[in-house]
Formats: C-alpha cells, sequence, structure tokens
C-alpha cells in the first residue's frame, strides 16, 4: 500500500512491479527479489566487490532549501557489516551533499528500518534517495524496501515538534538531568511496515556511573490547566536488570516544576525488544507547559535506555463520554484510584508487560485466595442527577475458577457521602476470553459523583481475574440524525460501535430505496470500525425528502445487528437557487442561483446502413445516452463567484441538487467549458452569468471525503513558529486543511 505522502511512485517505494524506480550508483547491480513486506517486490543490491554498495532513485525530487525532509526504507542483509540511508542533495545535475543516516548497530536477515531526516541545503533544488551497505566481498545481496522520502512524518496530536519525537535530525531535543549522556543510535528494530512514524534512529540515555540517570525533553508544550494529557514512549532497556520509566512534568508560568507523575515500565526477562510505555495524568490549576523525562533507576555504568516515537497529547477517551481519566480506565501506569473496598482479594498491575490486556499493554489484576467475593471500587468521578448512566469494564478469567461477576456503580454527593449502590447486574463467565461486562443505572437526587465497582465471585483459592477498559458514562441515544439545510447536509451521529467490527450506512428514501453513504474512504461499505462513536456528515442527502438511515454491523463472524435512525428533511426554501456540491471536497459546495434550467439531450450511438432495393434504411443503435444539456446560473458577488471558480477548477464529478418540485432528479455531473459573462455593463457589477454544460455521470462509489484527517489547530502549532511559516508551505487555507504542502 502507497504510504501516504510519499514523493515517490508506488513503483519506486514498493518495489513493484519492477525496479524501474532505481538504478546502480557504485559497486551494485541491482534485481528485483520476492519475500518484501509492502507488497512482494523487493530491491536486491548485490556487490561487485568488497566495499560499499549503492543504489539510488532514478529520478530526483524537487525540495526547497530550508526544508526539512525526511526519508526511511526497511533493509535486511545478513551479510553485511553496515548499512545506511542518505539524500543526496543536487542543483541541476550538480550534487552539493549528502546527508546520511548514523550506520546500524549490528547485521541483521530480519527487516528493520532504517532512516534521515535533514534540511535541504542552500542551493538544492532537487533530491535523491541513496541506499547504502557494506560488503564483505563479491555476489552479496542486500535487501531493501518499504521507502519513502517526504515531509517529515509525526504522530497526529503529539504537542512534542519532530525531532523531539524521533530524534532523526539529531539530539537536540534532549538534555541530561542526572548521571546520563545523551546521543542517537541505530538499532536493529522489526517495526511493521505501516508503523510510518518510527524510524531508525532512537534516542539513547547512557547512564555515566552506577546509579540513577534521567534526561528531559528540552520542549515545554503548553498545556490546558483541568485536562488529562497522555504521554507514550517506545522503550528498549537494558538487558541487565534496571528500572526504566518515563515521567510526565508540569510546569507553572515560572518554568517551576509543580508535579510529576511516573509509570515504570515492567518488561519481560530478558527485555530485548522495544516496549511502549504509557503515562497520564491531569494538568494542575496552575500548570502553563508540560515535558517528558526518561530514565533508568539502580542503572550500571554503560547502561543504555533507548526511546522511540515519544508523544505527549490530550489523553483520548477510552469511551465516548466517559468520565473515568485514562489512568483508572486504562491502568498502563498502575492502580490509580481502584482499591479493595472489601473482602479477602489483592490487586495490583499485570506484568510483566504486554501479559495480559485488552486496552494498552497493562490490566488490573485481582487475585482472591479464598473462594468468596470481594468489593474492587474505583474512585469517585462528577456525574449529573437524574440520567442514566452505564458502566462497563472488560475482564477476562486468567487462573482458578470465578462463578460471577457484577458491576454496578455506587452513588455520592458533593460531602463525598454515600447514597447507596443499586443492585447492578451480575455475569457468568463461560470460558476465558476477554468479556464486556455492563450495567445501568440512573443517578439519585443529590448524586454528583459516582464511582465503579465490581463484585467478583472466586470459586477456587487463588482466581485471579484480570480487568481492563473501565468506563462510566452518560447513556445518549445509540443512533441520531439531525439536518443543517443552511449548509446543505445531515448529520448521523453512532454512537457505542463495537470496535474491529464492519459498518455499512445507508440512507433511506420516502420509498424505501437504499444508498450507501460517503465516509472518508469511499461509501461506507462493510468499513472496519476503529471507534466506539462514529459522525458522519451527508452532504449527498436529496432536499425536500424526508430520509433515514439504516446501519448494518457485521461481527467478526459475520453475523448482523441493524439499526435505525429518525427521520430527517432537507429544504431549500427559495426554489430560483440550487446547490453545486462537490462529493469529495464538502467544504467548497455552494448554492447558486438558476438562470435557465437546462434543455436535455440525450445522445445515442448509431450506424446507418443504405440497403440496395430497399426505401428504408437499416440502424443499428447503441444503448441511449444519459442527460446532457446547459444549466444558466448567476453568482452575485465576487465572494460567490470566486468561490464557483474554487468548485470548479478541480474539475471533479459534481452534484446538482434543485429545490423540490422542479422536474429534475438529483444528478450526478461532468461539467465542460464554462464562460462566464458579466450580467450589465459596469464594471463594478458583482453579478456574473455562468452557462455549465453538463454531462450526466454515476455516483462514484470510490471518492472518499477529503479531510483533515485527523490534524488538528494543535498539530499545526507544534510544527510551524508563525503564521508567515505557514504561508510558505500553504498555498491556500484548504491546502492547510488537507495538508497539502507546495
Amino acid at each position: 500500500m502507497p504510504i501516504p505522502g510519499n514523493l515517490l511512485s508506488p513503483t519506486t517505494e514498493m518495489v513493484d512491479p519492477n525496479t524501474s524506480g532505481w538504478t546502480a550508483k557504485l559497486n551494485a547491480t541491482l534485481s528485483k527479489g520476492v519475500g518484501g513486506r509492502n507488497g512482494d517486490g523487493c530491491l536486491v543490491a548485490k556487490s561487485m566487490a568488497a566495499g560499499e554498495v549503492q543504489a539510488r532513485t532514478v529520478s530526483s525530487y524537487p525540495v526547497t532549501a530550508g526544508t526539512v525532509y525526511y526519508c526511511f526504507a526497511d533493509a535486511s542483509g545478513a551479510s553485511s557489516t553496515q548499512e545506511r540511508i542518505g539524500i543526496r542533495w543536487m542543483a541541476g545535475s550538480t550534487e552539493l551533499s549528502v546527508s546520511w543516516s548514523l550506520p546500524t548497530m549490528t547485521a541483521a536477515a530480519a527487516w528493520h528500518r532504517v532512516s534521515v531526516a535533514a534540511a535541504a541545503p542552500a542551493g538544492a533544488t532537487q533530491a535523491q534517495v541513496l541506499l547504502s551497505s557494506t560488503a564483505a566481498g563479491a555476489g552479496v545481496n542486500h535487501f531493501w524496501e518499504n521507502v519513502y522520502f517526504g515531509a517529515p512524518l509525526r504522530t497526529l496530536g503529539n504537542l512534542l515538534p519532530f525531532n523531539t519525537e524521533s530524534s532523526e535530525l539529531d539530539a537536540s531535543g534532549w538534555t541530561p538531568v542526572v548521571n546520563a549522556t545523551v546521543s542517537r543510535q541505530v538499532p536493529v528494530v522489526a517495526w511493521a511496515a505501516t508503523n510510518y512514524t518510527a524510524g531508525g534512529h532512537t534516542l539513547s540515555l547512557t547512564a555515566q556511573a552506577a546509579g540513577n540517570a534521567s534526561i528531559l525533553s528540552v520542549d515545554r508544550p503548553t498545556v490546558t490547566p483541568g485536562r488529562e494529557y497522555l504521554a507514550y514512549a517506545y522503550l528498549q532497556p537494558p538487558t541487565v536488570a534496571a528500572v526504566a520509566w518515563i515521567e510526565l512534568r508540569f510546569y507553572d508560568a515560572n518554568g517551576n516544576q509543580i508535579s510529576a507523575t511516573r509509570s515504570v515500565l515492567a518488561p519481560p526477562t530478558p527485555a530485548t525488544g522495544m516496549y511502549r510505555q504509557r503515562v497520564s495524568a491531569t494538568a494542575p490549576a496552575n500548570a502553563a507547559t508540560c515535558s517528558l523525562a526518561a530514565g533508568l533507576d539502580g542503572a550500571s555504568a554503560g547502561q543504555v535506555l533507548r526511546l522511540e516515537t515519544i508523544v505527549i497529547m490530550a489523553a483520548p477517551e477510552i469511551q465516548a463520554g466517559s468520565v473515568l481519566p485514562y489512568a483508572d480506565a486504562s491502568f498502563e501506569q498502575g492502580l490509580a484510584g481502584w482499591s479493595v473496598a472489601s473482602g479477602v482479594a489483592t490487586i495490583a498491575r499485570t506484568t510483566p508487560w504486554g501479559l495480559s490486556a485488552f486496552e494498552g499493554s497493562y490490566s488490573l489484576a485481582v487475585t482472591s485466595t479464598t473462594a468468596t467475593t470481594s468489593t474492587i471500587r474505583s474512585g469517585r468521578f462528577p456525574v449529573t442527577e437524574g440520567v442514566n448512566w452505564r458502566a462497563q469494564i472488560v475482564v477476562h478469567p486468567a487462573a482458578g475458577a470465578w462463578s460471577t461477576v457484577t458491576v454496578r456503580v455506587r452513588w455520592y454527593d458533593t460531602a463525598n457521602t454515600s447514597l447507596g449502590v443499586a443492585g447492578g447486574v451480575a455475569y457468568g463467565l463461560p470460558g476465558t476470553s476477554w468479556y464486556a461486562l455492563q450495567s445501568d443505572q440512573t443517578a439519585p437526587a443529590g448524586a454528583t459523583q459516582a464511582a465503579v465497582e465490581i463484585l467478583p465471585t472466586a470459586t477456587a483459592a487463588n482466581s485471579v481475574l484480570h480487568v481492563d477498559r473501565v468506563a462510566l458514562w452518560e447513556v445518549l441515544p445509540l443512533t441520531a440524525v439531525t439536518a443543517d439545510s443552511e449548509r446543505g447536509y445531515t448529520t448521523l451521529t453512532l454512537r457505542e460501535l463495537p470496535l474491529d467490527y464492519t459498518i455499512s450506512v445507508y440512507r433511506v428514501g420516502a420509498d424505501g430505496a437504499r444508498k450507501l453513504v460517503r465516509g472518508a474512504s469511499g461509501l461506507i461499505d462493510r468499513q472496519t470500525i476503529v471507534s466506539d462513536i462514529l459522525i458522519v456528515e451527508d452532504h449527498e442527502a436529496p432536499m425536500g425528502t424526508p430520509v433515514s438511515y439504516h446501519i448494518a454491523i457485521y461481527s467478526p463472524s459475520g453475523s448482523l445487528s441493524t439499526r435505525s435512525s429518525g427521520t430527517v428533511t432537507l429544504t431549500l426554501d427559495d426554489i430560483n437557487e440550487a446547490w453545486l456540491k462537490d462529493p469529495a471536497n464538502p467544504q467548497r459546495n455552494m448554492r447558486v442561483v438558476v438562470e435557465k434550467a437546462p434543455d436535455w439531450q440525450r445522445p445515442i450511438e448509431q450506424s446507418s446502413h443504405i440497403v440496395r432495393g430497399r426505401r428504408n434504411k437499416v440502424i443499428f443503435s447503441g444503448r441511449r445516452q444519459g442527460l446532457e444539456g446547459d444549466l444558466a446560473i448567476a453568482t452575485r458577488s465576487d465572494e460567490e463567484r470566486q468561490a464557483l471558480h474554487l468548485l470548479l477548477d478541480s474539475g471533479n464529478l459534481l452534484l446538482w441538487q434543485a429545490a423540490p418540485g422542479m422536474g429534475v432528479d438529483d444528478m450526478y455531473v461532468a461539467v465542460g467549458q464554462v464562460p462566464e459573462a458579466r450580467l450589465g455593463r459596469l464594471a463594478q457589477e458583482q453579478w456574473r452569468t455562468w452557462t455549465l454544460p453538463l454531462v450526466e455521470q454515476d455516483m462514484p462509489a470510490t471518492v472518499g471525503v477529503n479531510g483533515a484527517a485527523g490534524r488538528t489547530c494543535q498539530d499545526v502549532l507544534t510544527e510551524f513558529a508563525t503564521c508567515a511559516d505557514l504561508l510558505d508551505v500553504y498555498d491556500t487555507s484548504e491546502d492547510l486543511l488537507l495538508d497539502r504542502r507546495g
């Protein structure tokens, strides 16, 4: 699958179906191999003699001097002692310089990542990607695959800039705090082929002497007091015992540290891989900025802790609307506010890393030494009285035997006095899978806080139950739909969707006919559910016709469940207006004044033959084609004129929607050459008349709705220091929205 934003062609990136994107540069012959990860093909660089082997891209790619570019590739070669990747900066056909990555620390036959980032030097107008390995002799093969070159790839929502997250430029985003040096290394790490934010360079903390060692990010991103933040990093701890940790720190406006929350890695033994460790905390009332620290406790001199993909972001919701903080819901850094309210059970975070988890890398381990019932209680969280709340946990019997697990909610007033607890819902556990258990209860009068209670009943001594992904949220309609006639679309909201199932969304017309609704990846037809909430803006809903929505949800085994929405109607109050919409870019949709509807033609392909001796010709006809005609419209201001130019500039297929009763059905159309004329003779007259030659088209199935793809204003603020910096990168505000860099 092509890497998003890659300047390289898919053939060059994937080495499929051939090696035409690559040429030998030094001591190499190239061929196409098999067994790649991004498609089956891979590039084989065979050494002609001992020494360095180099291949480069055939094409040179345009660059802007001073702009940072990033490239990576996946490599494999057990016989090579060194490999690296580089960016060759060019001015025309002249090489200016090469920015090389650090060499890998060891050779490896497994696929692993190499990468480098650098700013284009002065005078550079083009760049090539270089692949380099060192061979011990002639005939040594080295394999390359999954090559990217383009803008830096970073985690969306990360408050830290690209280099602090990845250390691909240098290690300047980090500083030693205690007993440590900071550097970069390139260990062999087998990242997933689609993990595009993971690079080759890792940030390395080296303990200078025995004892505790730590480092700290230089950047201090701004935070909002009262908001919860999540930080994480991939850690590769030393194989000899030492305690590795990350710590989320908050500072006041004067730069004074006011809080620190630590999360300790519990790695497998021996620890040789990369382990993602998370830590979360709520910014204190006087917090202004934050940073991330990492360290080793009890380190030996020379021990190394490596870090990759380092992120600080606003904490995501485990469940949409849940009032539980991430730490209390996921157990990634410990027990948070959970305690044993009664019974013999003990609780702890699971260990080692990844032993048992439904969300993240850890869960809550409840151990009962006897065959009895215990009560496990969360901290208290704010709720609203008089509304229905749903508590949900995900559990997994890990050892022994459990007869039932009861889920319930305990209510409290503002003085932290318990208002009692309802009976809850008891569940039997038929096996050893993960089970989602939930209980609905209405908050009584006076309730301002609530705690989730779990009552597991063990039927054998030393039974262990793992609990994860705890949530408590106000129960809102599973399916809701609203109409925004002013903007010409409906909004469908689907809640409490099951993750990893697939979903299809249909629009149901007044006649009962169903049509698939468009989403970011095209028509929503058996698309995988990646969030428990889905909001769909349907910009193709008809005007003046009642519509509802039918939702089909398929489990991984293929079983089907359905939902239906209420009915809504979009209106177009002025019958002299019509909508022109771009299904792929709804931000361009606009209403225009209709001057004259088309006089339709329906062309047909025919061939006529004259038969000697016969009066009538013989006509062979194809199928009659769709409607064609000229739509005359008017724009009333310079703003409308500019908006119509933007809508038409792409040449995309459009949707024309007229007011009901005008004798025209909604129609997908291609627009031909467009004349623009003035309505009057005065130069300052803003009205314009347009003639749009329309040709009817079929509804596009694969066209998706373009959008920010998860980018927020915070991502822009993290990447760009000033508005002037944006002007150098994006030509229009739409380019900024869609991250189309010039």
